[in-house]
This record gives C-alpha cells, structure tokens and sequence, in this order.
C-alpha cells in the first residue's frame, strides 16, 4: 500500500471515524481504524458491532492495500502534523508516515481478525443535511443520559408522507422537530429509535445542500396498510439505521422498545400567552442563572409590558433583570431549571436562523425575533415555540382558559407534572405565527416542565 493524501483532508476524515471508536473495545482489533487505498480514492472506516462508520477522500493511490492502524493514536497524530501533504506506505506489519520532516511508524493490527463492515438497509428516503443537522441541534439535548431507561436515550425518528419528525424526551421537556424530505416509497410510515449520539455525530458533518439518505427496515406490509392500527403509531423499526451523504456513511444499531406516543403530551390550549425578544431574554436569563445553584429555577414574573427574571442562592446571591414582553392571561408567575429553559429558547431561535436563511437573509443584520411561552398554571408543562420575525411586541393574541385536566403528570418530577392531549397551543392561521408542518403544528415545539420557587428575597419589579 502506498498514497499521498492531503493533511486537511486525511485530518477531518480520521477525527471524524475514530469518534465512532468503541471507549473499551472487547477485543483489540476493534480499536483499529481500516485504511483502504484503491483507485477511487482513500477509505477510512470502522466498526465495533453496534456503530460503523466510514468516510471517502481524495488521495493518489501509488499503491492499493488495506492496513489496521491504532485508531486513537492515528487521530492524535494526523492532528498535529504540520499542513503539507502526507505520504503512506506498508510493509509486512507496519505502516510508515511521513509529512514534512516528520515520520511516524506504527505497527499494523491483524486485518484478517477485523470484522466486515455491515451493510446498510435498502433507503428509507433522503433529507437536506442541513435540515437533519439542524433539527437534531434542536432535539437531541432534550434526550435523557440515563442509561437505565434506553428508550429515553434515543430520538424517535418518525417519518409520514413527505415529513420526518424528531422527537426526544427525557421525561422532564418533550421536544419535537419536523422537516420535509423525500420518501423512497410514496406515502412511508414507518419510525426508528436512534441513540442520540448517533444522530449528534451525524448533524456534526452534515452541511446544507447535501442530501443525506437514510436507511433502516420499515414496518412489514401488513403493518403499514391503510387503516390499520400501525399506520397511526407504526411499532419502531429494529436492526441497522444508516446516514449517508457528502462521502460519508454511518449506521448504529437502533434501540429496542416503542417510544411515548409524544404527540399527545401537547396541550390543545393554555391560559396564558408571552411573546418576548429572543436575543434579549436568552442573554437575560443566561446572565440571572449565573447565581442559580444547581436545583434552583429562575422566575419569571409577567407584567403589562415586561417579564422580571430572578434567581437567587440562599444567603449568598440574588439577581434579576426586566425584559420587555407582552404578556395575557391570569398566572403572571412561572419557574424553571434554568437548563431547562435556555436549551428550549435556544433550540426555537433555531427555528428563526432557518427562516432567515431561507429568505435569503443570512449576512444582513439580524432582525428582532421572537419567542412565546405558554403555559396553564405555574405547575403545568409550559410550550416554547418560535413567534416569527417582527420586532413588535404589542400585538396580544386572546388565549382561551385551557381545562387542568389536559396535562397529565410526568413520572418522575418532584412537582407530579410531566409534558402532556393534542394541539399545538398556538394559533396557525395568525400572521406573525413561526412555521409550521402540514398539519398547521409549529415546526418546532419543546414541553417542558416548571419548577415550583420559593419566594425571593427582596421585592420584585412586575
């Protein structure tokens, strides 16, 4: 084997591979990374039973071979060699680098004990790389790090027609992101429950422009026929999943078990209404939670024209800050985990950096946007969605009382309420709504559990 690679190339490539590498390989080979030379190019690739991946790059093949180098110390050293290209070569059972004036041999694992690459299922369909990458900066934080629940670690993926909807939970926020692409088969049903580092991994190197295929075993056919049960809730598919664009491919084993059935969890309506500027309250609420101790909220108490933030420690710190908001209804004042919360706001300002670029507005100077909560009482789940792009606040939306009964309680949470009956809680036929799915639902919505706050010291200002 013999070929001269570019060092930018051959770094992002080698960075990207070995994040798939198994932490504690059960056997050593599993440790490698493949180097495959051949006409087409250069292939990197690996593979520990349950994720794969691989990449393809330009490169001049002298010589055509494979070779099993130690993944982790090839990623270290492809990272600091100096930008200049990088010349391979083997012989028996080492590999020898060099670049500039720098050398490096390492000595080759046995090829013959790796296990084959799976192949991936037939494709399910393909969607805009920078749609998926997106969506899944939206929903993957909300997905639980608790592996003793498995199902809660993963995202739904749930396609329908010509929408793929995202959905994680982690029984404390529900969030949910839906984007169009293209089904291989007209009017697919069908859903998978990835891990969410999987989709995160994907999102990372997925950029705008570059059609990403995914692939994975759908329902059989006599589950998704037309007015049967499965249609409505399709059972989540099992085996392999793959994406696969710009050169690059990566499958994971998907997670066993059917996911909540997340479009319920939504309130149809809520008794209050805030619609705030985006930039403002994230930058406010960041600030205020700098004094909130680890299971501390931040307040948010609701006036005519602003929203106060609070947060305080006991004995040692308090702040607060005023917003301007419009705000309606009858329950001025509702808490949060301040993580909670900023992951929420900043996965809805998502939601307008799309509009923006979609309209053609990327570079120029951003305009005000907006977000709305709402919410029912300070004890029930509270919705997030992005309000549009218009810098004015005065214009109120009348919001119906919501029946208490419409968000049952999450398991788990001190306060007995979890993300809840379906509905959006916003009104898609106003004009300065956010965008919305075919089915008139905010593209994006996150649920989210309040906190229950004590009194703050000292006197507030709505």
């Amino acid at each position: 084997m013999k070929f001269r690679v570019e060092r930018e190339a051959l770094g992002e490539a080698v960075a990207w591979v070995a994040r798939a590498l198994p932490a504690r390989p059960v056997i050593p080979v599993l440790s490698g990374l493949l180097v495959e030379a051949a006409g087409a190019g250069l292939t990197l690739s690996c593979f520990d039973y349950e994720v794969s991946a691989r990449v393809v790059v330009p490169a001049e093949v002298a010589e055509p071979g494979t070779a099993l180098v130690p993944g982790r110390l090839l990623a270290e050293i492809t990272r600091s060699l100096p930008p200049r290209e990088v010349e391979f070569s083997s012989a028996s059972d080492m590999v020898h680098m060099s670049c500039g004036s720098a050398e490096f041999e390492l000595v080759s694992l046995p090829v013959e004990e790796y296990p084959g690459l799976p192949e991936p299922p037939a494709p399910s369909g393909t969607v805009d790389g920078g749609a998926l990458a997106a969506a899944a900066a939206q929903v993957v934080p909300a997905a639980s790090r608790d592996d003793t629940l498995p199902m809660l670690t993963g995202v739904c993926v749930d396609v329908d027609g010509r929408a793929m909807t995202l959905a994680a939970t982690d029984r404390y926020r529900l969030a949910v992101r839906t984007v169009d692409w293209t089904p291989a088969v007209p009017g697919l049903r069908a859903a998978a429950l990835v891990p969410a580092r999987t989709l995160a991994d994907v999102a990372r190197t997925m950029g705008a422009g570059t059609p990403v295929t995914v692939a994975f075993n759908g329902p059989e056919a006599d589950d998704s026929r037309p007015g049967s049960s499965a249609q409505a809730e399709p059972r989540p598919a099992d085996g392999m999943i793959s994406f696969e664009g710009g050169g690059r491919r990566l499958t994971a084993r998907l997670i066993g078990g059917d996911f909540i059935r997340y479009r319920s969890r939504f309130p149809a309506e809520f008794g209050c209404r805030a619609e705030l500027p985006a930039e403002p309250f994230m930058a406010a609420v960041r600030r205020v939670s700098l004094v909130a101790e680890r299971a501390s909220p931040v307040r948010l108490t609701f006036g005519r024209d602003e929203v106060v933030i609070e947060a305080h420690t006991d004995g040692r710190a308090r702040a607060a800050e005023a917003v301007r908001a419009a705000f309606t209804g009858a329950e001025p004042v509702i808490s949060f985990n301040p993580n909670y919360l900023l992951d929420g706001l900043a996965a809805a300002a998502v939601c307008g950096a799309a509009v923006r670029q979609q309209a053609g507005h990327g570079d120029a100077d951003p305009e005000p946007g907006r977000i709305r909560l709402e919410f029912t009482s300070p004890a029930k789940p509270a919705l997030i969605t992005w309000a549009g792009y218009d810098g004015d606040l005065a214009g109120e939306a009348t919001v119906d009382e919501a029946d208490p009964q419409d968000a049952p309680g999450a398991a788990g949470h001190e306060n007995g309420d979890g993300p809840a009956s379906d509905g959006t809680g916003a009104d898609p036929d106003e004009a300065d709504s956010g965008p919305t799915a075919a089915d008139g639902t905010p593209t994006f919505r996150y649920l989210v559990v309040p906190l229950r706050s004590p009194a703050a010291p000292g006197a507030t200002r709505a």
